[in-house]
C-alpha cells in the first residue's frame, strides 16, 4: 500500500488515491451534470434592460444581465486554462473542456491491443476517448466515471481530483447547490470511530475518519448488529 499524496490516509494496493478522495471523485462526476443544469438556468437573462436617456444627450448602457462565469463554465474552450485569464471569468476553464481534456489525457495512457494488416499484435496508446453519449457535459462525466478505476492506477489521478475539486466547488459557489451530508449512528466498521456519512447523490457510506466505504445494505445489517451487541452489553434496568 502507498500514501494518499491529499492526505495522511493509505492508498488501496496499485492506486493512488485513498478510498475516501476516491470516492469524492466519483461524486463529483455524478454531481457535474445537475449542477451543468443549474448553471443553464442562470444563463438566461432575467429581463430586458431598461432603455432612456443618461443627462439628456447619450443612451443609457445596461450591465450584462449573465454572470460571465456562467457563460465561461458552460461554454467551448481549450482545457488548459489562458495565460492572461480574464479578471470578471474568474480564470474558469470551461466544463465540458476540462472534462473532455482529462478523458483524452487518461485515454492516451490507456492500452489498446491491435493487430497491424500483417497479424501482428501490438499494444499502444488509445488515440483518444470516445463518451458514448456524445461530447456532452453528462457524456464525458460518464466516460470519466466508467474508466475511473484504471485512473486511480495512474499518478495523475491526484491532479485530476485537484482540478475537479477547484471547478466543482467553484460551481456550487454559483449555485449555492451543495450535496448534504447525514451522520450515521452506527461507528465505523474498520476504525471504530462515529465517522460514518452519506451524501446525497452519492451510493456508498463513507467514513470521514479512514475514508472506509461501505454499501447502505451492509451498514444496515453491521448498524443492526451493532445495536445488538450494544443491547446486550447493557444491564437489565432494576
Amino acid at each position: 500500500m502507498s500514501s494518499c499524496p491529499i492526505c495522511p490516509r493509505t492508498a488501496p494496493d496499485g492506486q493512488h488515491l485513498c478510498q475516501l478522495h476516491a470516492g469524492e471523485l466519483r461524486g463529483y462526476l455524478a454531481e457535474l451534470p445537475a449542477q451543468a443544469a443549474l448553471l443553464a438556468e442562470f444563463a438566461a437573462p432575467a429581463g430586458r434592460p431598461a432603455q432612456g436617456r443618461l443627462g439628456g444627450t447619450g443612451r443609457a448602457t445596461a450591465p450584462i444581465p449573465v454572470d460571465l462565469r456562467v457563460l465561461v463554465l458552460l461554454g467551448p474552450g481549450h482545457a488548459g486554462p489562458p495565460d492572461q485569464p480574464y479578471e470578471e471569468a474568474g480564470g474558469e476553464i470551461p466544463i465540458r473542456a476540462l472534462l473532455g481534456g482529462w478523458a483524452g489525457h487518461i485515454a492516451y495512457h490507456y492500452p489498446a491491443a491491435t493487430r497491424d494488416p500483417h497479424g501482428v499484435a501490438r499494444t499502444q496508446p488509445c488515440e483518444q476517448a470516445w463518451p458514448t453519449y456524445g461530447e456532452t457535459i453528462t457524456g464525458w462525466c460518464t466516460w470519466l466515471t466508467a474508466y475511473l478505476p484504471y485512473a486511480l492506477t495512474l499518478p495523475l489521478a491526484a491532479e485530476l481530483h485537484r482540478d475537479l475539486d477547484t471547478l466543482v466547488h467553484r460551481i456550487r459557489d454559483i449555485t449555492h447547490a451543495v450535496p448534504h451530508r447525514h451522520p450515521m449512528t452506527a461507528p465505523c466498521p474498520r476504525c471504530d470511530t462515529f465517522g460514518l456519512v452519506r451524501t446525497d447523490g452519492q451510493w456508498p457510506i463513507t467514513c470521514t475518519a479512514c475514508g472506509h466505504q461501505i454499501d447502505p445494505d451492509a451498514y444496515d445489517q453491521h448498524a443492526a448488529e451493532f445495536l445488538a451487541a450494544h443491547q446486550a452489553a447493557d444491564p437489565p434496568a432494576a
